[in-house]
């Protein structure tokens, strides 16, 4: 019985017990940045197994963030340099949140002349706030005739200053309550800043939307 390939093969079997059970997330790739293995944290981060990610781009996984880092890590590992890389990256989590980190490779391999692996592991630095939502859109009009009446004025007067007729101000003003499911000119104005129209601590009040598609 061959005793060293033996324990060779106990301590190959103790390194992947560890490697599952290390809470930080890991992958170890190949030089082109494929995963080869990935520890189920790593996976996690993904939405999805260990068995799963195996084959992936690991760049395409996580994006980097600054297009200069991933070309120099690529001439430094064409180079055989050894250092420790670093990469700014974001990516998305199962719910659709976003996150962002940093992602550290070390070159790995049995001997300095033998092409390197890549030991990559995952640090999380926060969550990406969510994007703000597009104001609803509205036309020109509508926009004027909602800024107008939040600041005050009443339908003669928004007629007048929009060379309409006091009808035509109440039809913009019926379709927009039925539209937002409001019942008082109140409520319109108030939904009308929620949705991101009227521009927040603006005076006198202006629409902030472009004309209806």
């Amino acid at each position: 019985m061959d005793l060293g390939r033996t324990d060779g093969v106990v301590w190959r079997n103790r390194a992947l017990m560890l490697f599952d059970r290390v809470s930080v997330p890991v992958a170890v790739c190949d030089v082109h940045g494929r995963v080869l293995l990935a520890n189920p944290a790593m996976a996690a981060e993904c939405g999805t197994t260990p068995g799963r990610l195996r084959g992936q781009d690991v760049l395409e996984l996580f994006r980097p963030q600054e297009a200069g880092q991933v070309e120099r890590i690529a001439e430094a590992l064409r180079l055989r340099h050894r250092s420790r890389y670093q990469v700014s990256v974001r990516w998305q989590v199962s719910g659709g949140a976003e996150r962002y980190g940093e992602l550290t490779a070390d070159p790995v391999s049995d001997n300095v002349d033998a092409t390197p692996a890549l030991l990559v592991m995952l640090r999380t630095h926060g969550e990406c706030a969510p994007p703000a939502p597009e104001p609803a859109r509205v036309t020109p009009v509508e926009g004027r005739v909602l800024a107008l009446l939040a600041g005050g004025a009443t339908t003669a007067g928004a007629a007048r200053e929009l060379g309409l007729s006091k009808d035509g101000v109440t039809y913009h003003l019926r379709r927009l309550s039925a539209r937002w499911n409001t019942a008082t000119r109140t409520e319109l104005i108030a939904r009308a800043y929620a949705l991101g129209v009227l521009s927040p601590g603006v005076w006198p009040p202006e629409a902030r939307t472009a004309e209806q598609g």
